[in-house]
């Protein structure tokens, strides 16, 4: 995680189109995640789910996506990256269409499942065309700026655009509006990127590695996701995590052994990228879980409407928007590694005054100092981290060096989300009884405790590498 400074005079590459489409297909990945919470009562009802099977709407989607987000990375690179993008655009647009149309729950929670795995194709072949079709630094910056701007943007804006459709329109809207969001990055990508080669004969795909590290890590989401319900002692638990660290095993003895891993050993000697991978799995675990218990304390503490809800979140999306942009400009001027660090700092100070707001009789406004300072800094810190996960990787590793960062990513926020909640239930509190307010300030408190470590640990690395 080198400093990257922009040179006395850079040349300006030209962002152009296919920018537009890349940030298109991170808003509609975003959008996918977030658009769905506000439809689940209606999706609930509507298709007959138990209360206990409605988290799978959820949680296939994730499950999914983190279970295939290595292989997603490394078809990329030996596939060709236009060829994977075009395909996991279709994927979503077929999938989001069978489940606008779809009549039982078994049905829909599939096709959340193949809609994860679009985004686990999806996600990494959208940053390696970034990191290959702008040169590494400012151009590159710029980009990942905008498509963070448009991540962010989509998992906000995703509650309100929810909102109103399920409101005029009912819950299968929130599927179909993917459709034409979906094939048209497909059409523009096949349109617009350079064309891939052909493929090469002489790589392995190392299937056997590709097996099991995609069976491995979706029992580990699985567990992670489900065990806060279930409890962690529960049979299927102990039998799904005793089968993950089995496969995981066996995954690591291939890598060992095979000539063309999946995730080659050099790819663990880019500090940066190692370095990346844990700040983004710390990242998913604070940042990317403040909406989960506001959306908590706004519907249920203060009793908004999903469109309400949906209306709370517009100002953490522009704040996020804005701060992807402010990162990119530090990073020019001071370094991915101090912009972390002021993201990072500046995000903890706002969570800190964000749990101090929450209240069962607070307004909005008492909440928007806390808001703006974290949404501010998770905005730079997220432009930093993709900037340094991609700094040094050769083009042709830029797929799977996305995967893997985007791995830790899933997994840190499937641990970060089972820890809070089960932070949130302690001493007494219950997410879904009186106490709820207390568990929900607490989590919050831990959240920025866990943002101040981040900070503490650039500042040590920081140290460490000027000795």
């Amino acid at each position: 995680m080198s400093a990257l400074k922009s040179p006395s005079a850079p040349p300006r590459q030209r962002l152009g189109l296919p920018l537009l489409v890349l940030a298109t297909a991170q808003l509609v990945i975003s959008l996918d995640f977030n658009i769905v919470y506000v439809a689940l009562p209606g999706i609930g009802s509507g298709l007959g789910f138990s209360d206990q099977d409605l988290q799978w709407v959820v949680s296939a989607y994730v499950v999914a996506t983190g279970g295939f987000l290595l292989l997603g990375g490394r078809a990329t690179d030996l596939l060709g990256r236009r060829r994977i993008f075009v395909l996991a655009a279709l994927l979503y647009a077929v999938s989001s269409l069978v489940g606008g149309l779809s009549g039982s729950a078994g049905v829909l929670v599939a096709v959340r499942a193949v809609q994860g795995i679009g985004g686990a194709l999806l996600f990494p072949a959208t940053l390696s065309l970034i990191n290959t079709l702008y040169d590494e630094g400012p151009s590159r910056n710029r980009a990942l700026a905008v498509w963070g701007a448009a991540g962010a943007g989509g998992l906000c804006f995703g509650s309100l655009l929810g909102g109103v459709l399920v409101d005029a329109f009912g819950w299968p809207s929130v599927f179909l509006v993917n459709i034409p969001l979906a094939g048209g990055i497909a059409l523009a990508g096949a349109l617009l990127f350079p064309a891939d080669g052909p493929l090469s004969r002489q790589r392995d795909f190392d299937l056997p590695g590709a097996l099991t590290a995609t069976a491995g890590i979706t029992l580990l989401v699985f567990v992670l996701v489900h065990a806060p319900e279930a409890g962690w002692g529960s049979r299927t638990v102990l039998i799904c995590a005793a089968l993950s660290v089995a496969l995981l095993s066996l995954f690591a003895r291939i890598e060992a052994r095979t000539s063309d891993p999946l995730t080659p050993a050099r790819m663990f000697a880019h500090r940066g990228l190692v370095g990346a991978m844990a700040l983004t799995a710390l990242f998913s675990a604070t940042f990317s879980s403040v909406p989960y218990f506001l959306t908590l304390y706004f519907q249920t503490v203060h009793g908004y409407s999903a469109l309400g809800t949906g209306l709370a979140f517009l100002v953490p999306a522009v704040v996020v928007a804005a701060g992807t942009q402010a990162g990119e400009k530090a990073v020019s001027a001071l370094g991915v590694r101090t912009t972390m660090l002021g993201g990072m700092a500046v995000g903890a100070v706002g969570a800190l005054l964000l749990a101090v707001s929450l209240s069962d009789d607070g307004s909005y406004v008492r909440l928007l100092p806390g808001i703006v300072l974290l949404s501010l800094g998770q905005g730079a810190a997220w432009t930093g981290m993709w900037i340094a996960a991609a700094a040094g990787v050769a083009p042709g590793d830029q797929g799977i060096a996305s995967g893997m960062a985007s791995t830790t990513l899933q997994v840190g926020g499937a641990v970060g989300l089972a820890v809070l909640v089960a932070v949130a239930n302690a001493g007494g509190h219950d997410l879904a009884g009186a106490a709820l307010l207390d568990g929900v300030r607490d989590a919050v408190y831990v959240i920025a405790a866990g943002i101040c470590l981040g900070a503490v640990a650039i500042l040590t690395l920081r140290r460490h590498s000027h000795r």
